[in-house]
């Protein structure tokens, strides 16, 4: 691994715990309730994607939590930086990550097939 590897790993996972303090900080309920899953910065670390957890949302929540993670982006870059002693956090973009319900989908698949193979 390189040294700017290492780096990226570091922010990585420094933003999957300092996003989830930065939205605890805020007053809307939704937002707080929201878990992340990953944190993947691209080379350079300028920008960086965030996951978080869909679970039991809806998809008018999913469009309206979207919309309040626009309007306090700056925000939680600014908490990242100022929390981290960054001169410049990344550019946040926030998506909802498919991987848990992917997973259970997939586990559900095997657990039918051997299901099917005691009862043959």
């Amino acid at each position: 691994m390189t040294q700017s590897e290492i780096k990226r790993k570091r922010a990585e996972s420094i933003l999957k715990e300092l996003i989830p303090e930065a939205l605890s900080t805020l007053e809307d309920e939704q937002l707080k309730g929201l878990f992340v899953t990953d944190a993947v910065c691209h080379k350079g670390r300028y920008d960086a994607d965030i996951y978080l957890d869909k679970t039991a949302l809806t998809d008018t929540e999913i469009s309206q939590i979207y919309s309040k993670l626009k309007k306090v982006k700056s925000y939680i870059q600014n908490y990242c930086a100022n929390e981290e002693g960054w001169f410049r956090a990344p550019n946040l973009t926030f998506h909802f990550d498919n991987l848990l319900e992917e997973q259970n989908r997939i586990d559900k698949l095997f657990k039918k097939i051997e299901k099917e193979l005691k009862d043959a």
